[in-house]
């Protein structure tokens, strides 16, 4: 006990416990409660998700091509952890999750149906490629800024200047002083709910496209029980291999999924209208870096800012509430890199996979639809998002067998990125790693939280679906939203005192 981190653990497991709790007694008014709050946060702080998340992205540009990007995290003697291909796919593989497997067909065709309010036909031509826009916006460059920037900092932080390895760390550089210790768990508590918050909502992601899979195979459609079921099987298997540790279950787990995405999207983009995709995925991408900053900005949505709120800001808000602990962990795995190195892996690099990924599985969604004029979307309105990429496959040679692998691809996916969240969750639990029994107690952290935020996320999906998801994400976005932007400024500091010794 005395290693424990008590406010730590007790705060957000009481926030969490009291919202199942809630939930599981009269679901509807918890429902209108989480939808209040979800609209308020949404209308109060739209510009602050806009304006700070292009600030990431920019601050990103410039630790790579400034003078900071030479430094060594850990210092010039630092060791690397891991090898390049695996610090890669582990970082690859805790930030997408299954997001990918689920949003890259589905997402498309409700803007190709409902093009954000602009003069655009519904179903037309015109409405595909906003919809590529709109997937590449969401997915690529910002997402990926949002979680290197806390990353880097948090190592810069913990391996040169010797800070703890906490979330306090970073702020106190900000502050100019050490926080008291009951500040710095208090900080590390909110980034722990907003991080259960992010894993509930992508483990009711993993349950709805999981589900959607088995419907699929066996003709049954998605209920409490199906899900429950699944939820059970997903959080086991993440604790077995989160038992395992970070040199094993995890460099195993990621190196195997990474590996299962790059042949299924090769198989896809070979079997499929390869010509089509480069030219929609050309188009999409020149149009997206033309319209970047003004719909970064939401100002290109001007003209339906309630559409913007719903997808753009969601998933600002739906990236940050992973970012504030994510960090931790990202952080912890770059020891023995540059700065610029950093920068490469864990931005430049998952964004043009993610950009790949869209263009290839948007685009032959896209593709399809309109080639058979509207059939994946009446699929998106009869059975859920889940079912588009199943329906999309059914077009492809040995459909029945590349379904099977995509269900196994969705489990490992999820499996993956719990396994990294569950190491920093552990972490920042406990006072020391070093301590006595500290093994057995981060096992049973692991098991504790796994459970519980399996409780959340099969309430909120299982009787709310995908609106359920959507609510935990914008929950969890708004307080790390200012802890990310707090970290962002202290990488400033950093980077200016780094240039002060230069001179």
């Amino acid at each position: 006990m005395k290693n424990l981190r008590l406010l730590v653990i007790i705060l957000p497991m009481s926030l969490l416990l009291a919202a199942v709790i809630s939930s599981l007694i009269d679901l509807e008014s918890f429902l209108r409660l989480c939808q209040t709050i979800n609209r308020w946060i949404l209308n109060t702080f739209d510009n602050v998700f806009a304006y700070a998340t292009l600030a990431f992205v920019v601050s990103c540009l410039w630790a790579f091509f400034s003078p900071l990007g030479r430094v060594k995290i850990g210092g010039a003697d630092a060791r690397p952890l891991l090898s390049r291909w695996n610090w890669f796919s582990i970082t690859l593989c805790t930030t997408v999750a299954i997001g990918i497997l689920f949003w890259a067909t589905a997402e498309p065709m409700y803007h190709l149906y409902d093009p954000g309010g602009r003069d655009i036909a519904p179903g037309s031509e015109a409405a595909a490629e906003f919809a590529l826009v709109s997937l590449f916006m969401h997915w690529s460059i910002t997402p990926y800024a949002i979680y290197a920037i806390p990353g880097l900092c948090f190592a810069l932080v913990y391996y040169n200047l010797g800070k703890p390895f906490s979330l306090a760390g970073p702020i106190s550089v900000l502050v100019g002083r050490p926080l008291r210790p009951w500040q710095g768990d208090l900080l590390d508590a909110f980034a722990l709910l907003t991080l259960i918050s992010g894993i509930a909502a992508s483990l009711g992601t993993g349950m709805l496209s999981l589900a959607g899979g088995v419907g699929n195979l066996i003709n049954i459609s998605t209920t409490p029980a199906l899900l429950g079921l699944i939820t059970v099987l997903i959080v086991s298997a993440f604790v077995v291999s989160s038992a395992t540790g970070l040199q094993k279950g995890i460099r195993i787990l990621s190196d195997i999924n990474t590996r299962f995405f790059f042949a299924f999207a090769a198989f896809v983009f070979i079997l499929g209208p390869s010509w089509e995709l480069l030219s929609m995925s050309a188009n999409g991408l020149w149009h997206y870096v033309q319209e970047f900053v003004p719909r970064s900005l939401i100002l290109s949505d001007a003209s339906s800012p309630q559409w913007a709120k719903d997808w753009t800001i969601f998933y600002w808000a739906n990236w940050l509430a992973w970012a504030p602990l994510t960090a931790l962990f990202l952080g912890r795995i770059a020891r023995g890199y540059t700065v610029r190195e950093y920068i490469a892996v864990n931005f430049f690099a998952p964004a043009l996979f993610s950009i790949i990924w869209m263009g290839i599985f948007g685009g032959i969604a896209l593709h399809t639809d309109l080639l058979e004029q509207g059939a994946l979307h009446q699929v998106l309105l009869d059975h859920g998002p889940e079912a588009v990429l199943y329906e999309l496959l059914q077009r492809f040679p040995f459909s029945g067998v590349l379904a099977v692998c995509l269900l196994l691809l969705s489990f490992v996916s999820y499996v993956t990125a719990a396994d990294s969240n569950t190491e920093a969750i552990a972490s920042v639990c406990l006072k020391s790693q070093a301590e006595p029994g500290a093994g057995k107690q981060t096992l049973y952290i692991k098991v504790m939280w796994a459970v519980l935020i399996g409780a959340t996320a099969w309430v909120m999906t299982a009787f709310s679906g995908i609106d359920g998801i959507r609510m935990m994400s914008t929950l969890g976005g708004l307080p790390a939203l200012f802890i990310v932007i707090a970290m962002n400024i202290c990488l400033w500091l950093l980077g200016s005192r780094y240039l002060r010794k230069l001179s």
